[in-house]
């Protein structure tokens, strides 16, 4: 009897089906007053880019007026552009980024 009850609780869970998560591009404008080294610094610490990455992005931002910081799951998307905008303001810098759904 306890194989039976194990059994069928195996078939409980393999009948489970998860959603995709939706997911956001997150995208950051330029400005005239943000300096090109503090939006550096947040790709590396807020978007886990690289330096070269983090240079590449914010010259796309700087000459294009956007540039794309990553794409991911809304959760993580909204928080890291929550986390740059809390951070945008304790420096005193008017950055602005936004989130789209793809």
């Amino acid at each position: 009897m306890p194989e039976a009850n194990a059994q069928q609780a195996c078939n409980t869970f393999t009948n489970i089906e998860l959603e995709t998560p939706k997911m956001v591009r997150v995208v950051l404008l330029n400005d005239n007053y943000t300096t090109q080294n503090f939006v550096v610094e947040i790709l590396q610490s807020i978007f886990d880019k690289s330096l070269a990455e983090a240079q590449q992005i914010m010259l796309e931002v700087h000459n294009h007026g956007k540039g794309v910081c990553g794409i991911y799951p809304y959760d993580i998307g909204e928080t890291k552009a929550q986390e740059t905008i809390q951070a945008a303001k304790k420096a005193s810098y008017p950055l602005k980024i936004f989130t789209e759904s793809i």
